[in-house]
């Protein structure tokens, strides 16, 4: 049976308030949940970016959920902090974190003043993280020089089994390229042929594990604001690479979207007051073969939209 997750956005929602919503997450019967990782927002509209690994302990203390979290080693994070961070995690929750490792972007990693390097070469210092956390969570002692360095570190507390460390990719050719090391794929919603393609992909290449796949959505009681709700809130993440890669600043992204129509944002988000709709998109997404739907409702007051799914929505798509 199909997963069905709600996704925490930092990005949008004090950190307070996203505790309160995964906590009724799981009371209208969502099965789990995933976090995003930002230091900002995509937005000044959007308002927030707190400190994902710090909320996660609390999330995860407060609920029984399963959770999975998106990461970008190498830049902002030193690997071997992430796999430390994993570690906590997995051994205090054991069997309940995973976590997708992505190669970043711009607005959140230039905080350290170091240069933004190329796509290849941001591929190319994941693959070393990913190596080397996964080094870290077997027990090895770790030294490596290379786009990251690694003095002798060890990890002390581990869990027994090492979370699973997952790819995030929304083209084909990332998405086989994830396949020579990860654990599992996420993606984003995107037309189905499209997704037939990314996950045809993956699998085409070998890979292996869960298949994921992140759903924006706007629900409200009318049409009128389901669309003002996605519009006010996702207009500044319609771009696709590299703009989505490379912008610095919310304030960037701002000035990119000040012209960007509703139409334009129902293109990358599903957009509707009729939530039968809303199960019916689902329902063709568990038919690509996804394990895992994580649902993020692009608004930021997020606790209409999880009565109304926890009632009518997720009984329909698991029936």
């Amino acid at each position: 049976m199909t997963v069905i997750g709600v996704h925490a956005s930092h990005e949008q929602v004090h950190p307070s308030a996203l505790l309160a919503a995964v906590r009724q997450a799981e009371e209208v019967g969502f099965d789990a949940a995933m976090s995003s990782d930002h230091f900002s927002p995509w937005s000044a509209r959007q308002g927030q970016s707190a400190f994902a690994w710090s909320w996660l302990g609390a999330a995860m203390q407060a609920t029984g959920l399963p959770f999975g979290v998106v990461n970008a080693p190498g830049q902002r994070y030193h690997p071997a902090i992430v796999a430390q961070a994993i570690g906590t995690l997995g051994a205090m929750f054991p069997g309940r974190l995973w976590v997708a490792l992505g190669s970043g972007e711009a607005s959140n990693e230039h905080i350290t003043g170091d240069p933004w390097p190329r796509k290849e070469v941001r591929n190319a210092r994941l693959r070393e993280c990913v190596e080397v956390i996964r080094a870290l969570l077997a027990g090895e002692e770790v030294s490596h020089d290379g786009l990251v360095r690694v003095d002798r570190a060890r990890l002390w507390t581990r869990p027994e089994e090492p979370p699973r460390l997952v790819g995030a990719a929304v083209s084909e050719p990332t998405a086989r390229w994830c396949a020579e090391w990860a654990d599992g794929l996420i993606t984003v919603n995107a037309p189905v042929e499209h997704l037939k393609r990314v996950v045809g992909a993956y699998r085409d290449a070998g890979g292996r594990g869960s298949l994921y796949l992140q759903v924006h959505l706007s629900w409200a009681e009318s049409e009128e604001e389901a669309r003002a709700v996605a519009h006010e809130q996702w207009r500044s993440n319609v771009f696709g690479p590299p703009v989505c890669w490379d912008l610095e600043t919310a304030e960037h992204f701002d000035v990119a979207s000040e012209h960007v129509t509703a139409e334009r944002v129902a293109e990358v988000v599903n957009v509707s007051s009729d939530l039968g709709r809303h199960t019916g998109m689902l329902r063709d997404y568990v038919d690509l073969g996804f394990e895992g739907l994580f649902l993020h409702h692009v608004g930021r007051e997020q606790g209409r939209f999880l009565e109304a799914f926890g009632a009518r929505v997720l009984p329909e798509v698991r029936a």
